[in-house]
């Protein structure tokens, strides 16, 4: 029979090891990858997961009534592509690296966005496609389509756009508008996942400023 004092050792052995090993745990994006370098507003931000075994989502995105589950691919028969969180955040290193080709849009109204966002994203709500006045200019000031005799979309930018989530109408809103215009379906990115999953993933948010 092992002795009793033997026994109780070998117990605090595993409690001191388990404990050890949870506070070197390491959260990653990806295998190998712990974080990555993006820009925000023309400064360094360092994209990464909370890595707080104890962290836990926001208790704003608690809630599971709101809006209605959106399909993987709401817009067909155009083909928008649908992204995931790896896809974003490849995009944003390609901004980063200096591609300015591409746009990543919180389409949410300002009461949302003031929750926090993406870094890296800009914010073009989606009611400012209501207005075809105001959805001309956005088009010609922001996504480089140029305004001829009839409308250019050759070098037209990539959009990758992303609202609250799976239940938020507000990215497909604007996406449906941008597709009646005629923006090519290719140039545009679906983040369907939205802010929802961004902070189930503990991933790097900002706020505006106040």
């Amino acid at each position: 029979m092992i002795p009793r004092i033997a026994v109780l050792i070998a117990c605090l052995f595993v409690q001191v090891t388990s404990a050890g090993e949870k506070a070197e745990r390491k959260v990653y994006i990806e295998p190998g990858v712990l974080s990555v370098e993006i820009m925000h507003e023309g400064k360094p931000v360092t994209l990464m997961r909370e890595q707080s075994t104890d962290s836990h989502i926001v208790e704003f995105f608690r809630p599971t009534y709101r809006g209605k589950i959106q399909p993987m691919h709401p817009f067909e028969p155009h083909a928008v592509e649908t992204i995931g969180e790896l896809g974003v955040i490849e995009y944003l290193q390609q901004i980063a690296a200096g591609d300015d080709s591409i746009l990543l849009i919180d389409s949410r109204t300002s009461a949302w966005v003031k929750r926090g966002t993406i870094p890296g994203s800009v914010s073009i709500p989606f009611t400012e496609f209501k207005s075809p006045e105001r959805a001309l200019e956005i088009l010609e000031e922001r996504f480089d389509v140029i305004m001829a005799e009839s409308w250019d979309f050759s070098q037209a930018k990539t959009l990758v756009m992303f609202c609250n989530g799976i239940w938020c109408p507000q990215s497909p809103a604007a996406i449906r508008r941008l597709l009646k215009m005629g923006y090519p379906a290719a140039r545009i990115k679906y983040y369907r996942g939205g802010m929802q999953n961004w902070f189930a993933l503990g991933l790097t948010v900002v706020y505006p400023q106040r």
